[in-house]
């Protein structure tokens, strides 16, 4: 079974051209953990821990109560197709964060107005990608 990966290598993803925030927002707790609170949580916590294969599959598996056991199954299953990567995340295109994808594929958070961000942006050995519009043209 072919497996698809959403795992990007020395990459930035910048915000969106259509992103609202012009400084990075935490998204706001509901009731129920939304795709955005489970990723910031999950990334701003544990910096460049995680690849985003693993962040997607944590939020998907979290959202349907998917038991430890059954994890590395149905992990093959989700991604035997082709799945959504960072540049969909409401973080990038709502909230105003860019994210960074090291050498190794593991991905840190930075908010659009930080320095670390600015550099990132600047920096000539890193590829770029604009996250996705919200709108379309």
């Amino acid at each position: 079974m072919k497996q698809h990966t959403t795992n990007y290598i020395n990459t930035f993803i910048e915000v969106a051209e259509d992103c609202p925030a012009s400084q990075a927002q935490i998204p706001p707790e509901k009731k129920e953990k939304t795709l955005a609170n489970l990723q910031y949580e999950k990334i701003s916590k544990h910096p460049y821990q995680y690849s985003s294969d693993d962040i997607i599959f944590d939020c998907y598996a979290f959202k349907n109560d998917i038991p430890e056991s059954g994890k590395q199954e149905a992990r093959d299953q989700f991604f035997s197709k082709g799945q959504a990567c960072l540049r969909s995340s409401p973080l990038a295109k709502r909230y105003g964060f860019g994210f960074h994808h090291n050498k190794e594929g593991k991905v840190a958070l930075f908010p659009i107005e930080s320095e670390e961000y600015q550099k990132l942006l600047n920096d000539p050995n890193i590829a770029k990608t604009k996250a996705m519009r919200s709108k379309r043209k």
